[in-house]
């Protein structure tokens, strides 16, 4: 049940995203005097249809679809829960009617096309705000917050949930359930209180390789136990697998949060990208050099760019069912995650994306040319089929982990 819900979710917060990312496209072609003949929610086959008749919204019939009386944009609810979209009038760059893409000015164009990327990257900042304000754990490495206004509003105890056989965990009696209540140095008086798994793995790397003191508490009662941690270069320091959580609450700062923490997952995004294209064209060179050592280290870079990539049908199928047993802060924080990552591909320069539309355009500009429409057809829709190429692809790496 669980997991059909999940899919449920993920589904709507999908079509929620990127219909958002449409609707940016949608508010600056109106702004910017660009006709916009239909927006839709989802993708056709169409269910339902309208359109202002006299002043008033008015539901077509299935027979007016292809020549709807009326004015201004149809807005349209169809079949394929899979995004949506904004039909501009005249997109060719070369288009020069009145109200088309094609006869705004450069700057309008980038204002357009880039609406929808500005859309991703406000509702990430408009959620991590909230979050911010009302709690939010600590997801990533290094997460921004303001030290000054942050407050630890709500704790799930630093427990203990695996314990490895011949570590220091085990040697010094500690086991599965127990409650880590505070740490301090053998020789030293300072007393480190365990509020969430952070503090303890930053004690622990700290003081690799020493005695330390841990006090725990084992069905109400507390013990302390010496306990001599592994050096830094081991393959574990303690030894033992910890849950536990920290809430951190904002006040005045939250918007300062949600700003902060919004360009530190672009960054680490667009960090991603990039190793992921390394390790993808770095594989596919290693994997043609007639050398058994070199092909492997190929074949594992190019599983390591598998490995990092999902599609829609991973998103939805395992991702979202994952997250959502975490409860609605993991969820509200993967939501902004892939409204961040929306954002990011968009501006990627690939012709058949936002980014790529808006380089072609200025470098037509910068010759003092208009791009052909043919031209531009022509490189959008190889581009396009690069881009299918590669979703099919990532379709079944997705399935193959849904069944394994």
């Amino acid at each position: 049940m669980s997991v059909v819900l999940g899919i449920l979710v993920g589904l709507l917060m999908l079509v929620f995203l990127v219909t958002a990312h449409e609707f940016g496209h949608f508010l600056m072609a109106r702004r910017n005097g660009v006709e916009v003949e239909e927006f839709g929610i989802c993708f056709p086959p169409r269910a339902i249809a309208w359109r202002k008749v006299d002043g008033k919204w008015r539901r077509l019939k299935k027979s007016e679809w292809n020549d709807a009386p009326g004015e201004g944009t149809i807005l349209s609810l169809n079949w394929l829960p899979i995004g949506g979209f904004c039909q501009m009038k005249g997109e060719s760059d070369a288009d020069t009617k009145k109200g088309s893409f094609g006869r705004a000015t450069y700057l309008r164009k980038t204002k357009i096309l880039f609406g929808g990327v500005l859309a991703n990257w406000l509702i990430a900042f408009v959620i991590l705000t909230i979050m911010a304000w009302v709690g939010m754990p600590h997801f990533i490495e290094n997460q921004f917050q303001v030290n000054g206004d942050t407050a630890v509003i709500s704790l799930k105890n630093v427990t203990i949930s695996e314990i490895k056989e011949n570590s220091p965990a085990q040697f010094a009696g500690l086991r599965v359930d127990d409650e880590i209540v505070s740490l301090r140095r053998v020789e030293g008086q300072e007393i480190t209180f365990v509020r969430d798994v952070d503090t303890l793995l930053a004690f622990d790397k700290a003081h690799a390789g020493e005695e330390i003191l841990i006090t725990y508490k084992r069905k109400e009662k507390m013990t302390t136990t010496r306990v001599k941690l592994n050096d830094a270069n081991a393959e574990y320091v303690l030894g033992a697998g910890i849950t536990g959580e920290a809430v951190y609450k904002s006040t005045w700062s939250a918007p300062v949060v949600g700003l902060g923490l919004t360009f530190q997952l672009t960054g680490e995004t667009f960090k991603g990208i990039g190793q992921l294209f390394v390790n993808l064209f770095s594989g596919l060179v290693k994997t043609i050099i007639p050398n058994d050592e070199v092909r492997r280290s190929g074949a594992e870079e190019l599983k390591s760019a598998g490995d990092s990539v999902s599609g829609p049908i991973g998103i939805v199928g395992v991702l979202f069912p994952a997250v959502l047993q975490n409860g609605g802060r993991s969820l509200f924080f993967f939501v902004a995650l892939i409204s961040v990552s929306l954002a990011c591909m968009n501006v990627l320069p690939i012709p058949a994306l936002d980014g790529g539309r808006w380089l072609m355009i200025t470098i037509a500009r910068l010759r003092k040319k208009r791009l052909a429409k043919e031209t531009e057809e022509k490189i959008v829709s190889r581009s396009f089929i690069v881009i299918l190429a590669i979703a099919v692809i990532v379709t079944i790496l997705d399935v193959m982990r849904i069944f394994k």
